[in-house]
């Protein structure tokens, strides 16, 4: 016995697609306008979370700087009391030299020490004021970090309620943009969201307003007008590329 394969797809008409898409567009506007409702919050928390992470490296740098530093400052001094103890010791040599060459060498030798001592302490007092300074940037720092760290809390504060206000909404609204789009086939629902993309209010569908456009405006033939009218193509702007429908299937009264 003979059995007829049905399509498991259902068969829409130009019209039922014109319908849906424009249902999808109407949807995928009050998605945007949350979005915009959002504004540049979300951006500007990731450029502070972005701009405290940079200041909390810097301060970082900064301590391990002055760690640095201190670590030269402990050699100095070791190397002060290691000439210091080589100093005691030549002198007291002095009262015990044979001729006078011993007694030049060991008084060169107490010169050198005393020179080694000197440079030490130069190193040790800028050592010191490399650390002086660094302390005064990690205040300053600090305040700077603390300032970014309010501001990052606030705009947190402030996303986190317009998310939690619109949160249940925004769901609503994918869920019921998901359920139009199952319903548009592939090829056509890649177009509208290529013409969404390209559209800079987000546009991809619209009906026609005063004879023109309702994307661009530009005017629209009488003829192409009640092509449009009839519902039995999909018919583009030439202008702009976005998809037109008549103002009745839009709902909207001229």
């Amino acid at each position: 016995m003979a059995t007829v394969k049905q399509s498991a797809e259902k068969e829409y008409t130009v019209e039922e697609k014109l319908s849906t898409l424009y249902q999808l567009q109407t949807t995928m506007t009050e998605i945007d306008k949350i979005k915009t409702l959002r504004g540049e919050l979300p951006l500007e928390v990731q450029d502070l979370e972005d701009e405290i992470a940079g200041l909390e490296t810097r301060l970082q740098n900064f301590q391990d700087d002055i760690k640095n530093f201190e670590a030269d400052i402990a050699e100095q001094k070791h190397k002060i009391s290691d000439a210091t103890v080589l100093i005691d010791k030549y002198k007291s040599q002095l009262d015990n030299v044979r001729n006078n060459r011993e007694f030049d060498n060991l008084s060169k030798e107490i010169e050198f020490q005393g020179l080694e001592i000197e440079f030490s302490e130069k190193k040790i007092r800028e050592y010191s004021e490399a650390v002086t300074k660094k302390k005064e940037e990690i205040v300053k720092l600090k305040e700077t970090l603390d300032g970014r760290k309010e501001d990052l809390d606030q705009k947190k504060g402030e996303l986190d309620e317009i998310i939690a206000e619109t949160k249940q909404e925004e769901e609503k609204l994918r869920e019921k943009a998901k359920q139009l789009e199952n319903q548009v086939e592939p090829r056509l629902l890649a177009a509208f969201k290529r013409i969404r993309k390209g559209a800079r209010n987000g546009l991809a569908v619209v009906y026609i307003q005063r004879d023109a456009c309702g994307g661009c405006f530009n005017k629209i033939p009488p003829q192409k007008q009640l092509d449009i009218k009839l519902r039995k193509k999909i018919i583009v702007c030439e202008y702009c590329g976005r998809i037109m429908i008549d103002p009745e299937l839009a709902g909207v009264e001229q």
